[in-house]
C-alpha cells in the first residue's frame, strides 16, 4: 500500500529513518560530535526488488576530507553494485537532535544518481520529521550531459 506522494509505504520511510540512525551510531566524528548517518532505497539496473545502504560520516583533522554519510552511503552503494545505481529516496538522521538537512554536495552528489522522483527525508528544526523531493532541494541542478 503506497500511503505517501513518493509511492512508498510510512512502513518504508520509517525503516529508512531507522536504518540512518543505525548507521550514525558507527560515525567516526571525534570533532564535532555530530554523528549523522544515511539510507538510501536503491534500484540497480533493471532489478525488480529494490535494495537498502547505509553509511555514517566519517571526519577527518583537516575538515574539508570529512566524507558525509550521504556521500559514504552512495560510495558504498557504487562499490557494491556499480555506476547504475539509482536513488529512490535518502533518509538521513543524526544522534544530535538536531536539523539535518543534507549540505549542497551532498544534494549534487545524491543528484548523479538520482531518480526524476527521489525523495529526501531528514530531521528539521527540533528533530522533527521533514521531507521534500530532490527538486525541490536543488531546484538549479548542475548536469553534464553522458551516458
Amino acid at each position: 500500500m503506497q500511503d505517501h506522494p513518493s509511492g512508498l509505504t510510512t512502513v518504508t520511510i520509517e525503516d529508512l529513518r531507522a536504518r540512518a540512525t543505525a548507521a550514525a551510531e558507527n560515525s567516526h566524528s571525534p570533532y564535532s560530535h555530530f554523528r549523522v548517518g544515511a539510507a538510501l532505497l536503491l534500484t540497480v539496473g533493471d532489478a525488480p526488488y529494490p535494495k537498502i545502504v547505509t553509511g555514517c560520516n566519517v571526519e577527518n583533522a583537516s575538515y574539508r576530507l570529512t566524507t558525509c554519510a550521504e556521500q559514504s552511503a552512495i560510495a558504498t552503494a557504487v562499490g557494491l553494485y556499480g555506476p547504475k545505481i539509482k536513488l529512490h529516496a535518502v533518509a538521513v538522521a543524526n544522534l544530535n537532535s538536531a536539523a539535518s538537512m543534507p549540505c549542497g554536495a551532498c544534494r549534487q552528489t545524491i543528484l548523479e544518481f538520482s531518480t526524476p522522483g527521489t525523495w529526501v527525508f531528514y530531521p528539521a528544526e527540533g528533530a522533527s520529521p521533514a521531507e521534500a523531493t530532490l527538486a525541490d532541494l536543488l531546484p538549479a541542478a548542475f548536469r553534464l550531459p553522458h551516458e
